[in-house]
């Protein structure tokens, strides 16, 4: 071992430099690196590289490295991408778009506004809400052509509805519900009518209804927009179509001329599709007033008021001339039905 370590130092005093510098060191000492003998080792055993390349065959190879070298860019395009998509996975398959179902048009199309109405320009009753009694006449109302044509997707829900209430209340109970709902309706129409007649053809008992107070409050702010009332509570009838209905009310929301259908909830109902068929309903009365002999103007908007037991602020929905127009061609379909079942 020692003869080896003493060939090793002679090798390094060979070359001058800091390697001779760092292997000063005596030869005794049990510390000594070993893998510095391996290291330095191939520093002075180094070997030329041979490269590879120049082993191959030019001349064999040049066409293919001209054809790769000669494009500057790259010889792919769309045309020979979908040529290779079409060798490889066959003629594309052409995206149809979804062909949209046909709007149903109403056979007996009738015009929500009248072309045949005049409108005379002065009215000396215009300070006094017209009030029309409803008469019974084998005409069928609004209502019960709604009932009588609703959809399986609402009738199933309402059953759904009416199955649990039962189930909570009993049958009983849920008789005694759905008749103080329909009286806190009564009083609640009743107490608006109050509102918008003269203070001497109001009844002050009806404003102060403990019953219906929430409601009241409930549509406070609405009923700051709504002016120059021109029906209450009123009889329309559709000569044309034949049918008949009860209207709220008839007067001006926000400048804009309207039937408005008070409505009672006891869950909130934020936006027009959820009060489920009273557009339509909304839509028909403006029809049947239009087309009624008995009124001296026409209506192009509806508006639907929500209020609510608790007194939190109402939701009025408004329906402007081109949303009527929609949901009174709906009517119209829906009156349809009506008729040929009957």
């Amino acid at each position: 071992m020692l003869l080896v370590r003493m060939k090793f130092l002679q090798l390094l005093s060979r070359k001058p430099g800091k390697l001779e510098m760092l292997f000063q060191i005596p030869v005794c000492q049990k510390q000594f690196p070993y893998m510095c003998l391996a290291t330095s080792a191939c520093l002075y055993s180094k070997k030329k590289k041979v490269n590879s390349y120049d082993q191959v065959d030019q001349e064999k190879y040049k066409n293919l490295v001209y054809s790769v070298t000669s494009y500057k860019t790259s010889a792919q395009t769309p045309e020979t991408i979908f040529e290779e998509d079409h060798l490889l996975y066959g003629p594309p398959a052409k995206h149809r778009p979804p062909v949209k179902a046909e709007t149903k048009m109403p056979k007996n199309w009738v015009p929500l506004i009248n072309p045949n109405k005049r409108i005379p320009l002065l009215n000396s009753n215009s300070n006094f809400p017209m009030k029309i009694a409803l008469q019974k006449t084998k005409m069928p109302s609004v209502t019960r052509i709604l009932q009588q044509t609703i959809s399986p997707q609402q009738a199933f829900y309402l059953e759904r509805w009416k199955e649990r209430m039962i189930q909570e209340l009993g049958k009983d109970g849920f008789a005694e519900y759905t008749k103080n709902l329909f009286l806190q309706g009564e009083l609640f129409h009743a107490a608006l009518e109050s509102i918008f007649l003269p203070e001497d053809m109001a009844t002050k008992e009806q404003r102060e209804d403990v019953a219906i107070s929430g409601y009241l409050s409930s549509v406070q702010h609405v009923l700051k927009d709504i002016g120059e009332v021109k029906a209450l509570e009123s009889a329309v009838q559709h000569e044309t179509l034949q049918y008949l209905g009860l209207v709220d009310c008839v007067a001006k929301y926000r400048g804009q001329l309207c039937v408005i259908d008070w409505k009672t909830s006891e869950k909130p109902k934020p936006s027009l599709k959820n009060t489920f068929d009273n557009p339509l309903q909304v839509a028909a009365y403006i029809g049947a007033i239009n087309h009624d002999a008995n009124y001296d103007f026409q209506v192009s908007c509806g508006l639907i008021v929500v209020a609510y037991k608790n007194g939190s602020p109402a939701h009025p929905h408004f329906m402007d001339p081109d949303l009527c127009s929609q949901y009174w061609n709906k009517w119209l379909l829906r009156l349809e039905e009506y008729m040929d079942r009957n």
